[in-house]
Formats: C-alpha cells, structure tokens, sequence
C-alpha cells in the first residue's frame, strides 16, 4: 500500500496519531527527477514513467541523515544536447529543500497541537464520567 494511501486509511480509522507518524517518517526524504523523454524511450514496452539511463538528473535528499545522492545522465554533461536543463534541475533541488523543511516544520507544530490535545482529553472526559459537564456556565457564556 502506498504511503498517501495508508495516511487516508489512518485519518479514516482516527489514528491521527499514526497517520503524522507516517507523514513525518515519509516527509524527510526527497527525489527530484529531471528527464528528457523522446518517442525511443518506450522500446519493448518499457516503463515509460522511468526515464532511460543518461537521459536523467536525479536527487535524492535525506533530511535527517543529511545524505544527497545526485545522478547525472550522460545527455546532460559537457556538451551534449540537454546541459542547459541543470541549472533548471539545481533550482528545482534549492525550492525542494525548502519545501520539505516548511512540512517538516508544521509537522512538528501537528505533533504539538495532537500532544496537547491528547494530554487534555482524559481530563475533560473524567469530568464528564462524573456528571460535570466539561465547560463551567461561566464557560459556556463566553463562547
């Protein structure tokens, strides 16, 4: 089962807690693809959604290990035909990094709101098991 699929199967199921485990253990690598696909890259009934070998840049960055692996296909070094797609590609590793810091970042924030919350609940239902209601009157008005 795919990870995005699993995340929805554990907010359906309420397992909020699991469903940002998940999203944070998945959230912390990152792959970029560039490729240039032409009409030959589907001999034999390949997979067309791979790119061949030497027609691609790739990026792979582990924020918690701090590993970057990079692949440079043979088409986009010196001067074969796709070297200006590079710089497009090294843009496009920058705007990655910071996406996957600002998810990183509201994760954390997730996991201290669900922390909090999670803390009060018990709370909250044991007044309610005694026949307290969970809000004062008090409370209640200034809603």
């Amino acid at each position: 089962m795919a990870a995005s699929d699993q995340f929805k199967e554990y907010i359906k199921e309420g397992k909020i807690f699991e469903a940002l485990t998940l999203a944070l253990s998945e959230a912390i690598e990152l792959e970029i693809t560039t490729w240039v696909s032409t009409a030959n890259d589907n001999p034999n009934g390949s997979n067309p959604d791979r790119p061949v070998p030497g027609n691609c840049l790739r990026t792979r960055m582990n924020m918690v290990d701090g590993d970057i692996e990079n692949e440079v296909g043979t088409q986009f070094i010196g001067n074969a035909p796709y070297t200006e797609l590079r710089e497009f590609h090294l843009e496009q590793v920058k705007e990655g990094r910071k996406t996957i810091q600002q998810n990183l970042e509201s994760l954390q924030q997730m996991f201290v709101v669900l922390a909090s919350t999670a803390s009060q609940l018990p709370q909250a239902s044991h007044r309610i098991k005694e026949g307290n209601p969970a809000l004062s009157p008090s409370q209640e008005e200034d809603l």
